[in-house]
């Protein structure tokens, strides 16, 4: 089913929720952040493979290879960022996205909009969050 999203579209709590320009909104969005994502792959590799550190200076060479790392966790980060994206268009596909995955009721559209990635409630996430504190402490 083509869904056109009006230009100035935003999800309001007044309607069905998840109904088709929901779901549209959430998949256009979806998709912006993970091409940005690889964009910024892209780039990463391409300065990275520009050559090796060519600094004489001892501490200017450390600093490179500092900077490179850090570079190359923030790329993994962004990797496994892209995963959860790609699961959850697969979930706006089949018709689970926006629901918790523990309860089954609806994530909401606010924390959709900060976390468009989210698969739990508030509510379940705190609790989530609460047993790794108790488990971690043990």
């Amino acid at each position: 089913m083509l869904v056109t999203l009006p230009p100035d579209y935003k999800p309001a709590s007044a309607e069905e929720f998840m109904n088709p320009l929901q779901l549209e909104y959430f998949r256009q969005k979806l998709l912006r952040w993970r091409s940005d994502l690889l964009r910024e792959a892209g780039e990463t590799l391409h300065s990275l493979g520009e050559g090796g550190i060519a600094e004489a200076d001892l501490t200017d060479r450390a600093s490179v290879e500092t900077d490179r790392a850090l570079e190359l966790r923030t790329r993994d980060r962004a990797r496994k960022l892209i995963s959860k994206i790609d699961q959850a268009l697969e979930r706006i596909e089949n018709g689970t996205y926006g629901y918790c995955e523990e309860t089954g009721e609806p994530i909401g559209l606010r924390r959709l909009e900060a976390r468009p990635i989210a698969t739990l409630s508030i509510e379940a996430q705190e609790r989530h969050e609460r047993m790794e504190r108790v488990h971690r402490d043990d």
